[in-house]
Parts: structure tokens; C-alpha cells; sequence
């Protein structure tokens, strides 16, 4: 059985501010109803629905604008993190979005960790291409350098590789 409700907020993947969605009952009963997302579709609520989309218009328009300004901040320059890696030049651990969005932050740009798309951790040293996807499906790519905390130790693993390949 589908429950009809209001959406009061955005929600990833149902809907907008002012629609009208169906959900299953303990999607409803257990996150949207209790975050306060969505209200129940009745008569009453159903009033709210062009004044919450009318307000969803104006914030579209002023969200686009910013991530627009954003991208074009972002597009263009080079990031880098710095991790530990082992005597053989191999990573502790990974990079994950969330690492992305604090080097972000601490450069003074302010994005959203579900706005980095990855599909899976980074592993490897080098440069790496980061797609973000901001407010209001805006598009951005940085270019992201993984650098070792040890460079000699990585130059030597390279150089030690490299004559044996060959």
C-alpha cells in the first residue's frame, strides 16, 4: 500500500519541495514523516502545494546562481591531498568523498559530500580527475594530485619497478 504525502523539502531521488509523491508506508512513517520532509496529502495540505512551489522557484533560481559562481571558482584550478603511503609506494587507506569535501573546505569552498561523485574510493597515487555535480544538477570537474607523504620513497619504488619490467 502507497502512501500519498506532500514533500515539504527536496529529498534525493523522490521529488521536489511541493510534489506530490507516493512512497511506500515505512518509508513514510519511519524518515520522511519524522524529519519533518513530507506531510500527508489531505485537503488542508493540499493548499500548501502551490505556495511551496512557488518559494521552491525562487530558491532554484538562487541556488543555480551560486553553484554557477562556484564552478566557475573551482573549474580550472589544481587540488591536492597528501597521504602516507608505504615503502613501496602503496597507500594506507584511500581518499573518500568526505576526504574531497574537507580539502574543499579548508581551500574555502563550501560543497556538499553527496555533491562528489565517486564510485568508489581512490586507491592510487597520481592525478585524478573528481567530477562534482552541485546544487541544481550544476556540473564541475577538478583536477585532483594524491601525493605521498614520503616522495623519495615513492621515486625510489618507481625507479626500482620500473628496470625489472623491462
Amino acid at each position: 500500500m502507497q502512501n500519498q504525502l506532500l514533500l515539504i523539502e527536496d529529498v534525493d531521488n523522490l521529488g521536489r519541495s511541493g510534489d506530490v509523491v507516493s512512497t511506500k508506508p515505512g518509508y513514510a512513517r519511519n524518515f520522511l514523516l519524522p524529519q519533518k520532509k513530507a506531510l500527508i496529502a489531505d485537503k488542508f495540505t493540499l493548499r500548501m502545494q502551490a505556495k511551496l512551489k512557488e518559494e521552491r522557484a525562487k530558491r532554484a533560481v538562487v541556488d543555480r546562481k551560486e553553484a554557477e559562481e562556484l564552478a566557475q571558482q573551482i573549474v580550472g584550478k589544481e587540488f591536492s591531498i597528501v597521504v602516507k603511503v608505504d615503502p613501496d609506494g602503496r597507500m594506507y587507506g584511500s581518499v573518500s568523498s568526505q576526504d574531497i569535501v574537507k580539502m574543499l573546505s579548508d581551500q574555502g569552498f563550501v560543497v556538499e559530500r553527496k555533491s562528489v561523485v565517486l564510485t568508489h574510493p581512490i586507491k592510487q597515487l597520481g592525478v585524478h580527475s573528481i567530477q562534482l555535480k552541485l546544487k541544481e544538477g550544476v556540473p564541475a570537474n577538478i583536477s585532483l594530485s594524491i601525493v605521498s607523504d614520503k616522495p623519495l620513497a615513492v621515486k625510489k619504488a618507481v625507479e626500482e619497478t620500473t628496470p625489472s619490467e623491462g
